[in-house]
């Protein structure tokens, strides 16, 4: 990744972190869902109005490092208007590119998400990034109990 290139996803990231989209309570929410990493120290409660498998709007509140607020505000962006089936592969995606396990033309598929790819430089950084999909993924699946970075902080740990 070329330096220029590097700059401008760091300042999309620091955009989304200082006027993150979607960052709201959404009081219709039928699906919720919090996260935590102790780690870093972020939390996060991310809300989601589903009809008819279709995430019809989404909204987040929380704090957190800019990694993380702003990859909330981007997922937020990204599911909204897309199925649950389509958020699944949208989350599938963003963890392979995290990992390191997916290829460049696969990468482009995720538009402007792809601002992460750096992250994998920072393996602490990568839970950061994830953990507000691990709290989409939680809050489709109904889960009750908080998602965690952590294994040991609860059941639903993906460290």
């Amino acid at each position: 990744m070329t330096q220029e290139l590097r700059e401008l996803y760091q300042e999309m990231i620091l955009e989304h972190n200082r006027k993150p989209r979607n960052f709201r309570v959404l009081e219709k929410a039928n699906a919720r869902a919090e996260g935590y990493n102790p780690l870093c120290g972020d939390k996060l409660k991310l809300f989601l109005l589903i009809e008819k498998g279709l995430i019809k709007e989404v909204g987040f509140q929380g704090s957190g490092c800019a990694i993380s607020k702003a990859s909330a505000s981007m997922m937020t962006t990204s599911v909204a208007g897309k199925t649950k089936d389509e958020a699944e592969g949208l989350f599938d995606r963003f963890h392979k590119m995290l990992a390191g396990e997916i290829r460049s033309e696969e990468t482009e598929a995720l538009g402007k998400l792809t601002v992460f790819s750096g992250v994998r430089e920072f393996p602490t950084r990568v839970k950061c990034a994830t953990l507000a999909w691990h709290t989409l993924r939680a809050a489709m699946e109904g889960a009750e109990e908080v998602v965690s970075t952590e294994k040991d902080e609860g059941d639903r740990g993906f460290g």
